[in-house]
């Protein structure tokens, strides 16, 4: 089969071209495990990091992609909840303990770090992390429900807010175009703010019913109970802190975030931004739960999805457009 392999571990801007077209076998299910043949795969800001190095894969080569969606071609003998011909998608988690906090378990294994993942047309999962797409969906509007949504499901109930309390997102690319649907439809009453760098991004979320769009550093007309940070980079968080009401928290969404502007923290100042029992929260992968629940919300809704398709073999294209941002939703291969 043909799949995209990462083999080396480096910055994007040396090699602009990490992943690798190669011809691998098709792997064979385990008894509770189901092949899927894949029809399409989200691109995702973790496989930059994965590639950069800064949540590497325990061995290389490995086929990245967490946001699968596919159709199973074969269950194993002891699968249960799958048959063939189905349509599937599986997201980061890859396999962990099965327990409520079971994205913080040692057991977890991410899909395309730890395990090879949807970058192919072909990959094995166990039943149990693999999940039914909604009909309402395409196979391509899907895909990115499969992280930027699922993830960006469980940090939004992570900010702990109530109906009509004021929300604030900070980036606004795969997940925050998500999001901003997501909390419209469980939060009427609350007015979402939107920080983005790019006045694209800011248009698209005005477009999808933000109150009010800006600048990462501008200061938005009211302080906010609870701001999500989707970015890469160091200075939005502390621009959130700013823009927080006395009791107010940060949600951080993120695997990792880079270092090109780590210096910022030193100027991090407590009675600007943490005193008044102001909280930094971070969101730690995702749980089955969490993809099971959103997709169900997410065709009730139901959320539109932005895409841009790209073919298995231009995924190296796709990074490198991810990497530039000032992107309209999300990036998703789609594999013939």
């Amino acid at each position: 089969m043909r799949a995209m392999s990462l083999e080396q571990i480096g910055s994007l801007a040396v090699n602009p071209e990490p992943l690798k077209l190669v011809e691998v076998p098709e792997p064979v299910p385990a008894a509770e495990e189901i092949l899927i043949r894949v029809a399409t795969c989200g691109v995702c800001h973790t496989e930059l990091d994965e590639i950069e190095g800064r949540t590497p894969p325990p061995r290389l080569p490995v086929i990245p992609g967490h946001e699968v969606v596919g159709y199973v071609e074969e269950a194993g003998s002891a699968v249960k909840k799958h048959k063939q011909g189905d349509r599937v998608g599986v997201g980061w988690i890859y396999s962990s303990s099965g327990e409520d906090d079971e994205n913080l378990s040692s057991e977890f294994c991410a899909t395309g770090r730890d395990a090879n993942g949807g970058y192919a047309e072909y990959m094995t999962v166990h039943e149990r992390y693999a999940y039914p797409i909604p009909e309402i969906f395409s196979d391509t509007e899907a895909a990115p429900l499969l992280c930027a949504g699922g993830v960006g499901y469980r940090a939004l109930m992570l900010c702990g807010i109530e109906d009509g309390a004021p929300l604030g997102l900070t980036g606004f690319g795969g997940s925050g175009h998500l999001v901003l649907q997501l909390a419209r439809h469980i939060y009427p009453s609350s007015e979402i703010f939107v920080f983005a760098r790019s006045p694209k991004e800011r248009g698209f979320a005005l477009e999808l019913g933000a109150r009010w769009a800006g600048d990462t550093e501008e200061e938005p007309p009211l302080k906010l109970r609870a701001i999500i940070d989707t970015t890469p980079a160091w200075r939005p968080v502390l621009a959130s802190l700013r823009n927080l009401r006395p009791g107010g928290r940060l949600v951080i969404n993120a695997i990792r975030k880079e270092g090109s502007d780590r210096e910022l923290l030193a100027g991090l100042s407590y009675e600007d931004h943490l005193w008044m029992e102001k909280e930094i929260k971070s969101v730690a992968n995702v749980t089955a739960r969490d993809i099971e629940r959103f997709l169900t919300v997410a065709a009730e809704i139901p959320v539109k999805p932005a895409v841009r398709t790209f073919a298995l073999e231009d995924a190296n294209a796709a990074l490198r457009d991810l990497k530039a941002g000032h992107l309209r939703g999300a990036n998703v291969l789609t594999i013939k």
